[in-house]
């Protein structure tokens, strides 16, 4: 039986799988063609270090820990539509845009394995999206990123850090700085994997709010400006207490 396990280097909170780093594994899992797309919901907090079996039923594939579903991963619909592109941005823009991040004031999750200033360099993704330019009228931020080899094999990005490094660019550009949420759903369509020591641009772009529901995609370009991957998103606030 196959298992999900998320090494604690792989945590977002302290004590839990960053929410994009999961997905990906899960969906590496499923056997689907990571550029049809794959839409993975988390139930439950991912438990680190933690073997997880892996079972599929139909189009869902499934990890449990226990009697609970911890996430579940399955083809997105045939037919529907990858979200819209956040837009470009020239590296030396979004360079800039990093010494606005929100997250180095102030950040909920700093050991976060995508996003948080707390990780050193070859350890962490250090993607640290600021604001820039809106996108009719959406908040929009972006962020340099050089995959280090640590993350790798074969000179490429493994399928789950590339799902983190598309991850919690969305949240920062949702409003992750003004009240704490967590990742619940996401879809990713990955037509390429990055390639390790080139540098990417990563770009969040918000997509609306509906009561403790905040929506978001985002885009990763290579260094010649094409699509390397998107995916959206599906953020809860929740309490602090609870994590």
């Amino acid at each position: 039986m196959a298992h999900l396990f998320v090494p604690s280097r792989f945590c977002g909170p302290p004590s839990s799988g960053n929410g994009g780093w999961t997905s990906g594994a899960l969906a590496g899992l499923t056997g689907i063609d990571p550029a049809a797309g794959v839409s993975v919901s988390l139930r439950r907090p991912p438990p680190l270090d933690t073997p997880m079996p892996v079972a599929t039923t139909g189009a869902v594939t499934a990890a449990s820990l226990g009697d609970e579903v911890i996430a579940r991963a399955e083809p997105v619909e045939p037919g529907g539509a990858a979200p819209p592109l956040a837009e470009p941005v020239p590296p030396a823009e979004a360079r800039a845009a990093e010494t606005s991040y929100a997250g180095l004031s102030f950040h909920p999750f700093p050991t976060c394995f995508a996003c948080g200033v707390s990780r050193t360099e070859g350890d962490g993704l250090r993607i640290f999206p600021g604001r820039v330019t809106d996108q009719d009228g959406a908040a929009r931020v972006a962020a340099t990123w050089t995959p280090d080899p640590s993350v790798g094999a074969d000179g490429h990005v493994t399928l789950p850090v590339t799902w983190a490094a598309l991850d919690c660019v969305g949240g920062w550009a949702g409003d992750l700085e003004e009240r704490l949420m967590v990742l619940v759903r996401m879809a990713a369509w990955v037509d390429a994997i990055p390639q390790v020591g080139e540098e990417h641009v990563v770009v969040g772009l918000a997509r609306g709010s509906e009561g403790r529901k905040t929506f978001t995609a985002s885009t990763l370009y290579d260094a010649d400006g094409r699509v390397v991957a998107r995916a959206e998103h599906l953020w809860v606030a929740v309490d602090p207490a609870d994590l």
